[in-house]
């Protein structure tokens, strides 16, 4: 991303950092000027730029995937060699060849405080926020009194993705929060993950916005549905999703349920008393645990995550005990030049 003007720093008024923006954007350097607003914005948290910041994102992938590196990157070695189960690290220990190698190897990766425990506590008091705006937007209140909370994204009514099945299952998209996606990119910023994944991808990533998602969900949000995301992104891409813990879950809340190993294959979906035609019947699930694997349900903290690619077989978590409500946010990010365009990119 191109270097940020100093002038940023000293941009105090959101109107004259939109003028700001929408220069640099006439002029062609589309990812100058969102570095620019994301720069400037950090002393005022203008809504306006944030919403600005969100409809240049959206329309920024072909600038970027120009200046994308198109590197494989070498296959990674084990750096749990032995390990029966999910791999588990402390952030402060995380290393591009250890995330890499984990996935590769075991499927995931438990990062330990991948965020700050205050900082996970704020975005959950955020999303509360953004589900709120989103029920008053729905019932008719325009959208100039939602944002910064709630401000829907252009989708252009693209196959791939679906907001109304998101929305229907607790969930939003993070792209339709600006206010929160401007605070999650800071924040991966600032802790050197963006930098950490761009290196496993080989190239800058770009986060999808169909796939990038808010989610409160109780118990009686749907189970069973394990999954493997591959089987409809496709098995050829680059990715890392993050799942980031914004609340306890696990134990008293729905958290998440993973095969413990790496599935090397897209296996059959729709099959086996499957509730979708993309998702992996039980009886399945049950056939690779006989083979060797095994179901693994971590326990979360706020701001813990669980680091994966597309071949990891999951999902929801919930069992008859459980009576809390889990905060979570899903952020897939992609290498550009395998980007899969009907999850619509974002610019980070």
């Amino acid at each position: 991303m191109n270097q940020i003007l100093p002038a940023a720093a000293a941009a105090k008024d959101g109107t004259a950092i939109r003028r700001g923006i929408q220069a640099r954007a006439e002029s062609g350097d589309i990812l100058g000027a969102i570095a620019f607003g994301q720069a400037a914005n950090r002393s005022i948290r203008d809504p306006l730029v944030e919403q600005t910041l969100v409809s240049l994102r959206a329309t920024a992938f072909p600038a970027l995937r120009l200046a994308a590196v198109k590197a494989t990157p070498a296959a990674a070695l084990d750096p749990f060699p032995g390990l029966d189960g999910v791999p588990e690290i402390a952030a402060a220990d995380l290393t591009a060849e250890i995330l890499a190698g984990a996935i590769l190897h075991h499927g995931s990766l438990l990062v330990r405080g991948l965020l700050d425990r205050a900082d996970a506590i704020r975005l959950r008091h955020d999303m509360d926020r953004a589900f709120e705006a989103r029920a008053a937007f729905v019932a008719g209140t325009p959208v100039e009194q939602t944002t910064p909370w709630y401000a829907r994204v252009e989708d252009n009514n693209a196959p791939g993705v679906s907001r109304p099945f998101v929305e229907n299952f607790d969930g939003i998209w993070t792209a339709d929060s600006p206010r929160i996606l401007y605070t999650l990119i800071e924040h991966f910023t600032r802790n050197g993950i963006l930098g950490l994944v761009g290196d496993v991808l080989g190239e800058p990533p770009t986060l999808s916005i169909g796939k990038s998602t808010l989610r409160r969900v109780g118990r009686d949000v749907g189970t069973d549905w394990w999954h493997q995301d591959g089987a409809f992104l496709g098995a050829g891409i680059r990715t890392v999703n993050i799942w980031l813990a914004l609340s306890e879950c696990g134990q008293d809340a729905p958290g998440l349920d993973v095969l413990s190993r790496r599935v090397p294959d897209i296996v059959p979906t729709g099959t086996d008393g499957a509730h979708f035609g993309w998702s992996v019947g039980r009886a399945m699930v049950d056939r690779l645990c006989a083979d060797g694997a095994r179901i693994v349900s971590p326990v979360f903290a706020p701001g813990d995550a669980l680091l994966f690619d597309q071949m990891m077989l999951h999902c929801t978590g919930v069992r008859p005990h459980m009576t809390q409500t889990r905060w979570a946010i899903e952020t897939w990010m992609f290498a550009p030049s395998t980007f899969p365009m009907e999850q619509l990119p974002l610019v980070l």
